[in-house]
């Protein structure tokens, strides 16, 4: 019998977007990371290809969950763009995001799946963002991989990830508790609602999703000592890029 483990991921950053129902010309996001970004996400770290449905049905198995450890902003952007070919300018659009928002996410399913997930989370073939590619992370997206565990368990026990700010922020105000939003396994007998984000296939002519049941639940809050800041870790983005060559006339 496969041993079951959990991923856990760090969703970080200045902007995030989990569009769930998005159409046309309003690009909406969800309070939390959507099951498809989050797969889509290990998929590219992967190289999964998108027209790949064969390896992605393994990903789109895997159970899912998300903490909300730092709520954010919901914020609101015109976008103005022009078509690449013909020069003309395209329809103006709305794209909603969240602003400083910080969320644990946890993937649970056989251990020799996560552990291959884990060191693309690592290495990985394409770079991470956060829903929408205008949205890079600003901390290291893996948090760890956890064997013969649950996400029940995991998204309770695993510290605090809220910044430093916030943490200062709140210090007089600790929230009592965090909201879990997970995926409702087979036999579990909890109400809960539907959101259309379980991917079927990534293909960009046949992109499909169906629908999955959400459960919330909740877990104890931070205490004062989580409040402190933790330490900093390098972080940049563009250390995965080549170096340019210098310019000798500079």
């Amino acid at each position: 019998m496969s041993r079951t483990s959990v991923l856990t991921l760090l969703l970080a950053g200045p902007l995030q977007s989990w569009g769930a129902s998005s159409r046309f010309t309003r690009r909406t996001t969800e309070s939390a990371p959507t099951k498809s970004a989050v797969i889509g996400l290990l998929a590219a770290a992967a190289g999964i290809d998108r027209d790949d449905d064969t390896r992605l049905a393994p990903l789109a198995a895997l159970r899912f969950g998300v903490r909300i450890d730092q709520p954010g902003i919901r914020i609101r952007d015109f976008h103005k763009a022009m078509h690449p070919v013909t020069g003309k300018t395209m329809p103006l659009s709305e794209r909603f995001y969240l602003a400083d928002a910080v969320f644990v996410a946890a993937v649970e399913g056989d251990h020799t799946l996560l552990t291959g997930l884990h060191q693309a989370l690592r290495t990985p073939v394409y770079p991470p963002f956060l829903g929408r590619r205008s949205c890079p992370p600003s901390r290291p997206v893996d948090l760890g991989l956890h064997e013969d565990a649950r996400i029940e368990d995991i998204l309770e026990h695993v510290p605090w990830q809220a910044a430093a700010w916030y943490r200062r922020h709140h210090r007089a105000t600790l929230p009592n508790r965090l909201t879990v939003l997970r995926e409702k396994h087979t036999g579990e007998d909890a109400a809960g609602d539907t959101l259309p984000d379980q991917p079927v296939s990534f293909s960009p002519t046949r992109r499909r999703h169906t629908l999955r049941t959400v459960v919330t639940t909740f877990v104890p809050g931070p205490t004062a000592s989580t409040t402190q800041p933790q330490q900093a870790v390098h972080h940049d983005p563009f250390d995965a890029l080549p170096a340019l060559p210098e310019d000798e006339n500079a």
